[in-house]
């Protein structure tokens, strides 16, 4: 509980991406009073894949991407904990000619465009970075500077690191009400009522109502992306390796056990904070990595799991301020993939709270987008 009642921001939602803007504040020296109504990192931020990517990414989400990553390879500096980062690159696998041809056009579109961190490879060099892919698998994208990261870990480092620098984390206190009052962003909790010029949504799957809350209506849906984890097995796999086509994300941590997921969802129950998982989908995700590393084939699963996540009408992330409230930031919406971009989209929310502007191309996420036709 905080004996602060007010700040110069307000932060809904202690996801890496609520933490890390509070960090960033915090680092400019803002004063920020952040909500939690669960424990930092309880919901996607914590319990992800950890995937730490640039690959594949929308060409919107790009430039905020690649300075997100500038941070994630010197992270321990940033938040005095490596977070579990390693950087082994990922790869998009192609599983047939076909597939290849897309990722080749790809690869010599974002060229045009200036971005370079994604390179086509061929059968060759797919098999040395990753020798236990299925043979027939002709080539693919590696983007050698991701990697993956620990997400709960991540998630607490941030929190703690803007807390030491004077942020005040409020976890266990779910805000009940927000209102603009006489130019003032009002958020009412069961522990007292507070005050500020600047308020952040933040709040991933219940981005959606506080923004409805204030009379802003986005496009998104509360979805449940599931993941499973097996039980040790000889090391056989440094890259996180996607697929395009067949859906599937596939890491292999140092104690041996190889995480699945990839985007098969689960049933989420936000009011209840709980999801139901889909075994039949959860199934089918077991069959691809039987199809593509026939080495997984003596695996045993340990479990699986799933998280609660805000999925936007066109998968982007609304970012940046609000169309109808002058002082009203919203930050949600990342769509099951909003991991790596936490550290750099922090940096450049505090950038556009404390300068009204950032150098970090965005306008693809403005959640002014969103805005409805007259009528």
């Amino acid at each position: 509980m905080s004996e602060r009642r007010s700040a110069d921001v307000l932060i809904v939602g202690g996801g890496i991406h609520g933490c890390s803007t509070a960090l960033h504040c915090a680092l400019r020296g803002l004063s920020v009073i952040l909500f939690e109504k669960d424990h930092a990192g309880r919901h996607a931020s914590g319990v992800n894949a950890g995937g730490v990517r640039q690959l594949l990414r929308d060409v919107a989400e790009i430039p905020l991407s690649i300075a997100s990553m500038e941070l994630w390879l010197n992270i321990a500096a940033l938040v005095e904990d490596d977070c579990g980062f390693v950087s082994e690159g990922q790869i998009l696998v192609a599983e047939d000619e076909a597939e290849l041809e897309i990722a080749r056009a790809r690869v010599a579109d974002l060229r045009l465009r200036g971005f370079t961190h994604e390179e086509l490879i061929d059968a060759r060099e797919l098999r040395r970075l990753a020798p236990a892919v299925a043979e027939t698998c002709p080539g693919g994208v590696v983007s050698r500077r991701d990697g993956a990261a620990i997400p709960l870990r991540a998630t607490q480092a941030f929190k703690r690191r803007a807390a030491a620098l004077g942020a005040v984390i409020c976890e266990n206190e779910r805000v009940e009400r927000v209102a603009r009052e006489s130019g003032v962003f009002v958020a009412t909790t069961p522990r007292g009522v507070y005050r500020a010029p600047v308020l952040v949504n933040a709040a991933g799957a219940w981005g959606g109502a506080l923004a409805a809350s204030l009379g802003e209506v986005f496009p998104v849906e509360t979805i449940a992306p599931m993941l499973m984890i097996t039980t040790p097995m000889p090391a056989f796999i440094r890259p996180v390796v996607i697929l395009r086509g067949r859906k599937l994300s596939f890491k292999q941590f140092d104690n041996g056990t190889v995480l699945i997921g990839g985007g098969h969802l689960g049933k989420a129950i936000p009011e209840e904070n709980r999801t139901i998982l889909d075994w039949r989908k959860l199934a089918v995700s077991a069959q691809t990595v039987w199809d593509v590393f026939p080495i997984m084939r003596s695996a045993t699963i340990a479990r699986a799991w799933a998280g609660i996540e805000a999925r936007m009408a066109d998968d982007l992330p609304a970012f940046g301020p609000s169309r109808l409230h002058e002082g009203l930031f919203h930050q949600f919406g990342f769509s099951a993939h909003g991991f790596q971009l936490g550290p750099g989209a922090g940096a450049v929310m505090a950038e556009l709270i404390a300068t009204g502007a950032t150098n970090t191309p965005i306008d693809g996420l403005s959640p002014a987008r969103f805005a409805r036709a007259p009528g």
